[in-house]
């Protein structure tokens, strides 16, 4: 990890070795390859894949998102389901079988057609979950012996194992006209001693575990991003809107009637008060969202005025 305030190299020479020929990339007019770093097989290219078709482009960038996501859950089971590269279901649970069927009910109308990562082997009972709908991929770090005989029954699906899935790139890179820009991963670990509880009332330590649940996925979710949840489970998603207001719009009308007593996280600060209004409305709990508005102290205002909790983080996750 490139550790605040350290330099990129002057120069970043970026090479690979084709691994696959890709049948297109985004869009069947577009060619694509993948190609792996490196002279040993890590990653992506370390993974087993036990069944199913060729995987696509799509699926590929899918597939990282995912892995991105199930990095961040290491001591209990969890679930995530991806469209798009965002998260319309993510969720703990006591069991992986559990997780994944909070995670897959939390929006199971766009599960259809998902990509599912999952931190823990899949199991019998997991497998047989996984069977009931049409995905396109499922990516864990193992699966047993009963989960992989259920799930060869779809045999189009592509079944991945890798051990490892918390190992990622330490560099993003995108191309532009006459070049490509380079940035640190956004690889880091979020740490509640460091939040600011800014209002009369705090969390509990139950509702600080739900508001790091909601920040760990949030920062994993388009610009602008809301995330809203409950009993460790998503239950909103506002991604990729042009501003704050919809996408706070989007999450809580999708999590309805659940949004009572919900915990809502945004990857940036408020700068204005109105969506904590439109939280309070729909009786959300408490907020987690950086701060750093000029305006930070009217959204506190307005949120000990309506009795929520809200819990600043100092730092912002903007995913474009």
């Amino acid at each position: 990890m490139t550790g605040e305030g350290e330099k990129l190299p002057e120069t970043f020479a970026l090479s690979g070795k084709q691994i696959q020929a890709l049948r297109y990339g985004e869009n069947p007019h577009q060619p694509a390859a993948w190609y792996q770093t490196g002279t040993t097989q890590t990653g992506w290219a370390a993974a087993k894949k036990l069944q199913g078709k060729e995987l696509s482009y799509n699926n590929l960038v899918d597939l990282e998102a995912a892995r991105q996501i199930i990095a961040e859950f290491t001591d209990i089971p969890a679930a995530t389901i991806i469209k798009h590269t965002n998260p319309c279901g993510t969720a703990l649970g006591d069991t992986l079988h559990q997780a994944y069927t909070k995670a897959f009910n939390a929006d199971s109308v766009s599960a259809f057609g998902g990509i599912v990562a999952l931190n823990r082997p899949i199991d019998a009972a997991t497998a047989t979950e996984l069977k009931k709908t049409f995905l396109e991929c499922v990516i864990a770090p193992g699966c047993d012996r009963d989960a992989e005989e259920i799930l060869a029954a779809k045999a189009n699906l592509r079944v991945l194992v890798l051990p490892d899935l918390t190992n990622g790139a330490t560099e993003n890179v995108k191309a532009i006209a006459g070049g490509f820009l380079v940035q640190a991963a956004d690889d880091i670990v979020a740490d509640t001693s460091k939040w600011q509880f800014v209002t009369d009332k705090k969390p509990s330590s139950t509702e600080l575990e739900e508001l790091l649940f909601a920040w760990k996925v949030c920062k994993h979710v388009k610009s602008n991003a809301i995330v809203v949840t409950r009993d460790r489970t998503t239950i909103g998603v506002g991604a990729g809107q042009m501003n704050r207001v919809g996408s706070v719009k989007i999450a809580l009308e999708q999590a309805a009637e659940k949004a009572k007593e919900g915990f809502l996280a945004s990857d940036g600060f408020f700068p204005f008060d109105d969506s904590v209004r439109t939280a309070a409305e729909k009786g959300i709990t408490a907020i987690v969202q950086p701060g750093g508005s000029l305006r930070d102290e009217d959204s506190i205002k307005a949120a000990n005025e309506l009795g929520i909790i809200m819990v600043l983080t100092g730092i912002r996750h903007f995913m474009h």
